[in-house]
């Protein structure tokens, strides 16, 4: 199917936004501010690790933005303790570090679980199309084109809808250094990337950890956040 543009022409109807509370899905919800007559920002709960500090970093970054364009947040559970069992994600322990590969964060299905009830939580509050901030160097399997518009396709199936899964970044083939330099003026300070927060910081020393500190420097701008430790 073509990709819809970002933004559409003179939009008039509202826009959800799948958020993380992390740089890129903050960044894109910021945009989108701009561009549409009502964002809602929607939150999904898996049981995750660091999902409480997350949270609680992704209010402040709404609050922050200042505006009533922005809709009370949407928090809808999905939990996957059952499903994960005593994985470093759902325990917090053996979390990979700095120096392992991107494939170390892998969740399977995780996209699944993001999409599926959002979808239908759209269809349900006449929401046309919900956005998603996947990057264009995203390798995982649940990140491709195929799936996005696979999955978005099956949920309208079952209910009867339309609705439409948008990702604007990796239509434009951003990197995570071009996203953050769209976010300049954003309270990124808020934003909150890490899979092991200690004391409600960044922990400074896990993969995502080191993911947020390269974007920062390789966009060669000055990192706001407050790491409970650094290299």
């Amino acid at each position: 199917m073509p990709h819809p543009p970002w933004p559409p022409l003179n939009p008039k109807t509202p826009l959800a936004v799948l958020c993380s509370g992390g740089l890129d899905s903050a960044i894109l919800l910021g945009e989108a501010v701009r561009r549409y007559p009502a964002v809602h920002p929607v939150y999904v709960r898996t049981g995750a690790y660091w999902e409480a500090t997350e949270e609680a970093h992704l209010r402040r970054f709404l609050n922050a933005l200042h505006t009533e364009i922005v809709r009370p947040l949407i928090v809808l559970d999905e939990p996957v303790g059952n499903l994960y069992g005593r994985h470093w994600s759902t325990t917090g322990d053996n979390v990979p570090g700095a120096d392992s590969p991107d494939d170390a964060v892998f969740l399977p299905g995780r996209n699944v679980l993001l999409l599926a009830k959002p979808l239908i939580w759209c269809h349900l509050n006449g929401i046309p199309q919900l956005a998603t901030a996947p990057l264009a160097t995203n390798p995982f399997p649940d990140a491709t084109p195929a799936f996005y518009d696979g999955i978005a396709s099956i949920v309208n199936r079952a209910v009867g809808g339309a609705v439409c899964v948008i990702r604007p970044y990796a239509y434009l083939g951003l990197r995570k250094v071009d996203v953050l330099r769209r976010g300049i003026g954003m309270p990124l300070q808020e934003t909150f990337s890490c899979i092991h927060p200690v004391e409600g910081q960044h922990c400074g020393q896990c993969n995502k950890c080191a993911e947020r500190k390269h974007g920062f420097r390789d966009a060669n701008l000055s990192d706001p956040t407050m790491y409970f430790a650094n290299d």
